[in-house]
């Protein structure tokens, strides 16, 4: 497996098979070190981190796409000649990995709390071990060339350290403080979860009209609620201050029911009046807008549901029901007392945890926070003034959005597993102590009673550090001097909140510096129907299995020619088909090169040994030889702009177009006659240089996407490196573009293509020559076509081709095209016996009518069209526009027929 630009005596095998490619030449990459990055002054410096997958996890498509992405940035840029340094790693998923060594505990017939904290998390570290590299193993399966000896993990212990560094600075600077909130509490995890952590889902619910007692009076005043079972925690009843219907309530006392206890009732600007009745329950210690009512009024807090979602001591008679039961006695109870005025039917979006699905609680609880106004500030200016750029650009006000109206980010969680907050209590004298290590000390009253807070940091806490903790900081090692800020970051737009946000502002608060120059955002996966893949559809797409089907190349290819910068991917299982066709085609090309290459002495050719913006004599050349090194020039171009800008599927599109049809289908079709020798051996040479220069550098535009298939292919043929993706970047060169050739070489296909069509009309079988006639008076295109007529009796089977002036008389009996300034005839004098071919058609033709006729009587139907899908019908009308346009096409083969 060493350079080589001798002839190669290998050929590839009849048939491509992945499996038997991909895992050897990645060990063969790895054993070779090409992945590896050094900081290299003489190098410019390429770096990517990697959105750190979830130890737990698996690979999903949303991955396979996210790194196929970030590798072919990196394999172009290492091409490129860049110090181009990938960073891998994952995410101890603090909900997630608990989660499921609980799961794993509860199979023994055990709890964590059996075990108690420190045998709890050696559990989870040897979870972590035994389970953690089964997502790696699927990325390097992929494809992804990242440099595993720098492989980092969030808990790792560089990022702990970071992760310590950076709460206690912010500690230290007031941006971090500890107070009684109201969170979001998920009741199955047992833990707050932060603002974008809760996914909220429109549901058809209730909407319950309830009647509280004014003090004093035989009046009521009539609350709307959503949640009847909070109203035991009612501490007040709220009205807008400019409501008329309220004003004389406003400072009186409402009784509430169920409890009977007096609350007052009180004038709010945060009350819509257009909701419900214009009067609202306050409940501060269960609802967030309430929980700031309560704050401007100095409200109690009164908690009616725990930690389990069930109804506490101070529910009253409800306590340890529920919350849901509880809602349903309520009503009851209301029912009863004559209190429930109505209900109606009434959608509205429900908060629920984006791991389990469990309905978020809004509980007041004591929690750690980042203040977010100051740091917000900063994070806004680096991308309003271009330092950090969006793509595609419309995301940027996504962003900006958010951060204007960002709240402060609750940090703490109830858990074990993750980097436990490093602060401690002194309980002889309460002191709160903030520092890296763990105090021998009180350092207030030097007392030993010490106790550290038992949460742990949100996982996204660690994750915000990613892009700096991971080259080394809080040190400053010569990667954090030489790979920071890193070039790119390719993520999903689903976590520009979550993550990106967060890493933005991290990076300026605690390098002075943006983490990154350019964000590239890709949408989600979606099934067929444009649905997300979810298990409870039962619809999603395991791309292990794909890669062991149809090899890694397949799959990658698949997904990136379907994507956009920033819009969402179908995923249809009959384009891996599509997209493995491309790959065989690629591979009998490449067969058919290597064969007809066996005696090619690369160092003897001009092509391969020349420099980038060397001259070419043309000497000796074909149209075909120019026009094929005049595209390839124009792809690399082409491929490189694409990439620069990031349209990494638009690339990859028009690769495959120039690959598929001008490369395999014409190309190597115009290049047999001097392959074969037909002509002479001096334009077998000039060939065999074509064919291998073009074949060479068009796998290496292809490498970054399809890497396997391509190194199999380029050590099979004379190369210049030892491995393709170690091998220079392709360069356009100014000397290769030949334009006008490019337009003489258009015609002649064209008018291949329209001679091809004409045969097909009449079935006329590949080896049946026919006579071609062609009318012009353009005289350049008709020396560029009397110059290149080999290409023309080849391709299209011409027996003869005349050529006459538009003035000359035609064909009487023959079916014509236009191309460009050339009127094409084809005598059909000798090819077809004309009643037979009438009769033929005719018979098409009814054919058509009958089922023209099955299709009119269905699309009039209207049993049909009310119940069938709206797909259906639709292909259904396109059938029978097809019908019609085959049958005007056969009617006017038969006008010339009988004419």
């Amino acid at each position: 497996m060493s350079s080589n630009s001798e002839g190669s005596t290998v050929t590839l095998d009849t048939v491509y098979q992945p499996q038997q490619v991909e895992g050897k030449w990645y060990q063969y990459w790895m054993d070779k070190g090409y992945f590896r990055a050094e900081a290299d002054p003489a190098k410019r410096p390429y770096c990517i981190v990697i959105p750190p997958p979830n130890v737990t996890g698996s690979l999903h498509l949303g991955h396979a796409l996210n790194n196929t992405l970030q590798d072919i940035l990196i394999r172009w840029k290492r091409m490129q000649g860049f110090a181009a340094l990938w960073l891998p790693g994952t995410d101890h998923a603090g909900i997630a990995t608990q989660a499921r060594v609980e799961e794993q505990l509860a199979s023994e017939g055990l709890s964590k709390y059996d075990l108690g904290r420190e045998k709890f998390l050696e559990r989870v570290w040897d979870w972590k071990h035994k389970y953690g590299a089964t997502i790696i193993n699927q990325l390097k399966m992929l494809g992804s060339s990242c440099d595993w000896s720098r492989e980092r993990f969030t808990m790792d212990e560089g990022c702990s350290a970071a992760v310590r560094e950076v709460f206690i600075r912010l500690y230290e600077h007031g941006l971090i403080y500890r107070g009684d909130y109201i969170i979001n509490w998920c009741p199955k995890c047992q833990t707050t979860i932060s603002d974008i952590e809760v996914e909220h889902n429109e549901r058809e619910s209730s909407l319950w009209y309830i009647r509280y007692p004014v003090k004093d009076s035989r009046e009521t005043i009539t609350v709307a609620t959503t949640r009847p079972e909070t109203m035991l925690g009612d501490t007040a009843v709220a009205v807008s201050p400019d409501d008329p219907r309220y004003k004389h309530l406003i400072g009186r006392t409402a009784v509430l029911p169920l409890m009977w206890r007096e609350i007052p009732i009180i004038a709010d600007e945060g009350v819509e009046k257009e909701f419900g009745t214009g009067a609202v329950k306050v409940t501060p210690a269960h609802d967030p807008l309430d929980f700031e009512i309560g704050l401007r009024h100095e409200l109690p807090q009164v908690v009616v549901i725990g930690p389990d979602a069930k109804m506490t001591d101070q529910a009253g008679r409800y306590a340890g029901l529920d919350r849901y039961e509880a809602r349903k006695r309520v009503v009851e109870d209301l029912k009863e007392k004559d209190l429930l005025v109505k209900i109606e039917e009434h959608t509205h979006a429900v908060g629920q945890c984006y791991r389990c699905d469990s309905v978020i609680e809004p509980l007041v609880s004591k929690q750690w926070f980042v203040r977010m106004k100051p740091l917000a500030v900063p994070a806004l200016e680096v991308v309003n003034d271009g330092r950090i750029r969006f793509v595609p650009e419309r995301f940027t006000r996504i962003y900006s959005n958010w951060l204007e109206n960002i709240r402060d980010w609750c940090i703490s969680r109830q858990l074990w597993w993750g980097h436990r907050i490093p602060v401690w209590y002194c309980e002889e004298c309460q002191e709160v102590i903030c520092q890296k290590e763990e105090p021998a000390q009180c350092t207030n009253c030097q007392g030993s009673k010490l106790v550290q807070d038992p949460d742990v940091l949100d996982t996204w806490f660690s994750s915000a550090l990613w892009p700096f903790s991971t080259l080394g900081w809080p040190e400053n090692t010569e990667d954090l001097k030489f790979f920071y800020p890193t070039s790119v970051l390719v993520t999903g737009r689903d976590i520009i909140f979550f993550w990106v946000a967060r890493m933005i502002f991290s990076g300026m608060a605690h390098m002075e510096e943006v983490p990154f120059r350019e964000v590239l955002i890709h949408g989600l996966i979606l099934d067929a129907l444009g649905r997300k893949m979810s298990k409870s559809l039962g619809n999603g797409v395991d791309p292990i299995e794909v890669i062991d089907q149809y090899g890694a190349d397949t799959l990658r290819f698949m997904l990136i020619t379907g994507s956009t910068p920033g819009n969402d991917v179908r995923f249809h299982m009959e384009k891996l088909d599509q997209t493995r066709n491309f790959a065989n085609k690629i591979w009998n090309a490449s067969r058919f090169a290597i064969m007809n290459l066996a005696d090619f002495d690369a160092n003897g050719s001009r092509l391969f040994n020349r420099r980038p913006g060397e001259g070419l004599d043309p000497t000796g050349y074909s149209l075909a030889d120019r026009w094929i090194l005049s595209r390839l020039n124009s792809m690399i171009k082409v491929v490189t702009r694409r990439l620069e800008e990031y349209d990494i599927g638009e690339a990859a599109r028009e690769l495959y177009e120039f690959i598929w049809s001008e490369f395999c289908d014409w190309y190597i079709e115009l290049a047999k006659p001097s392959l074969y020798r037909r002509e002479s051996e001096a334009s077998r040479e000039r060939s065999q240089e074509v064919l291998h220069y073009v074949l060479l550098n068009t796998l290496k535009l292809l490498h970054p996407f399809t890497p396997f298939i391509t190194e199999e292919i380029y050590q099979h043929l004379p190369h210049d490196r030892d491995s393709i993706m170690v091998s220079p970047w392709p360069e356009a060169s100014p000397q290769l573009a030949a334009p006008e050739l490019e337009a003489e070489m258009a015609l002649v296909m064209d008018l291949i293509r329209s001679i091809r069509n004409l045969r097909a009309e009449l079935k006329l079988p590949p080896g049946r020559a026919a006579a071609v006639v062609l009318f012009t008076d353009d005289q350049k295109a008709r020396q560029g076509l009397e110059e290149n007529l080999t290409y023309i009796t080849t391709l299209a089977a011409a027996s003869e081709v005349t050529f006459k002036t538009g003035a000359e008389e035609r064909p009487k009996q023959a079916l014509t095209a236009v191309v460009g300034p050339v009127e094409v005839y084809l005598p059909l004098a000798g090819l077809v016996d004309l009643n037979r071919e009438i009769e033929r058609l005719e018979k098409e033709v009814s054919q058509i009518d009958q089922e023209m006729a099955r299709l009119e009587g269905k699309l009039s139907n209207p049993a049909f069209l009310n119940k069938a899908p709206e797909p259906v019908v639709a292909q259904e009308r396109k059938k029978q526009e097809e019908f019609l346009a085959k049958k005007r096409t056969l009617e006017g083969r038969l006008s010339v027929l009988r004419s």
